[in-house]
């Protein structure tokens, strides 16, 4: 299967994720959802390596570039509440979501890929179609100090230093789903440090209305994880980190589907929606 038909799977999944994740926050806390769902994907994903013949050779570079990856995901996360806290997610989701920029950008320059005009126009594309998705009207009187967006744009340049990143490790050693497991369990043990200093603040509620939803998102999570890292491994970045970014186009379709009257349908959100379509189209067509 070609790689750009990977990353829209895994986009979509991911945008299931998102949703089950959400339906069980009604009846639980962020802290919760994040503490389980990690935990699940850490156990998915290590399943998955001993039921396939248990840890494969591999050269230690790509093993300790997943190892920092694993660290960069977690301070990734931790950069982007901190842009939510101090902006308010209305304007800080739309500038973490410029991460494909960055990721093509990188990938360009350091790694001498090939993106036509067809892909960076459909890159653009998709990004300003995120932000047009993302973005809601916060009151007037919100005040914050300009250099504050520095917080969600570094969560974006290091989630777009993570694809290069990637494609680096495996052109060294292809084996998407013992990096997953890698990254997973970095993530799970780097996430500690943040636990002990939500916990002064919020309860674990972890209870039986949302541990089905919970599990659920979790799964969705895991194969989305280890389709991104597939996609990667077999394409190139400027054609799959678009496409995975498609996201918030999904997730809008799914809110309307499954959590509708929550979330409402404007002229932005569906010329967000236009805008992330043709991206992936011309993205796919300029393969």
């Amino acid at each position: 299967m070609r790689p750009e038909f990977i990353a829209l799977a895994a986009a979509i999944l991911y945008s299931g994720g998102s949703i089950t994740a959400r339906m069980g926050m009604h009846h639980s806390t962020p802290l919760t959802a994040a503490c389980v769902l990690l935990f699940l994907r850490t156990v998915v994903f290590w399943s998955g390596v001993f039921l396939t013949g248990g840890a494969p050779r591999v050269e230690w570079l790509p093993l300790l570039l997943f190892v920092g990856l694993g660290i960069l995901q977690t301070a990734t996360s931790l950069l982007q509440l901190t842009g939510i806290h101090r902006l308010g997610a209305a304007r800080a989701e739309p500038l973490r979501n410029t991460y494909p920029l960055w990721s093509a950008l990188i990938a360009i320059v350091f790694l001498r890929e090939q993106a036509g005009l067809g892909i960076l126009a459909g890159t653009v594309l998709v990004v300003g179609g995120i932000g047009l998705i993302s973005w809601q009207p916060v009151d007037s009187g919100l005040r914050y100090h300009w250099w504050e967006a520095v917080f969600p744009l570094l969560a974006a340049l290091f989630a777009g230093i993570a694809f290069p990143i990637r494609r680096i490790a495996f052109d060294i050693s292809n084996e998407p789903l013992y990096f997953a497991a890698v990254l997973s369990i970095v993530s799970f043990v780097s996430l500690g440090p943040y636990v002990g200093v939500r916990l002064r603040t919020e309860k674990l509620a972890l209870n039986r209305s949302a541990l089905p939803r919970f599990i659920l998102s979790g799964f969705f999570e895991s194969a989305a994880s280890l389709l991104s890292l597939i996609a990667v491994s077999l394409g190139r970045v400027v054609v799959v980190s678009p496409i995975v970014a498609s996201t918030p186009l999904w997730t809008l379709i799914l809110t309307v589907v499954f959590l509708r009257g929550i979330e409402r349908i404007n002229a932005r959100t569906v010329t967000g929606t236009f805008a992330v379509m043709t991206g992936t189209i011309s993205i796919i067509l300029s393969r």
